[in-house]
């Protein structure tokens, strides 16, 4: 069973986790990754610190419920799970990214 279904979490400890995984996935962020060494300090920061406070937002049994799940699943030696779906999406997302990219400066260098 995941734990993000599992009924015990809070919904605020589910949406806040979501944020700090879509902040890290996220193109965008609170400093630019150009500006030579603030540009990665905000990931350095920003980023363990979500974490953290994400993980004392899920009640203790769910925790420890997971990490007990999590270590019999590493030593059956399962293989990794994959997301076909969530991969396309993303590499389609990527796609069109790519073809607006295309337009836009094919549009601007005519």
């Amino acid at each position: 069973m995941v734990r993000c279904r599992d009924t015990r979490t809070p919904w605020f400890a589910k949406a806040f986790a979501l944020l700090v995984v879509a902040y890290a996935f996220s193109p965008i962020d609170l400093i630019p990754d150009f500006i030579p060494v603030l540009g990665y300090l905000d990931d350095l920061v920003l980023l363990p610190l979500g974490i953290w406070l994400a993980l004392r937002l899920v009640p203790p049994p769910v925790l420890a419920q997971a990490r007990t799940q999590a270590a019999a699943w590493l030593e059956a030696r399962r293989p990794k799970p994959r997301n076909w779906v969530a991969a396309a999406v993303f590499v389609a997302l990527w796609c069109a990214l790519a073809w607006l990219l295309w337009l836009w400066l094919s549009d601007l260098f005519r």
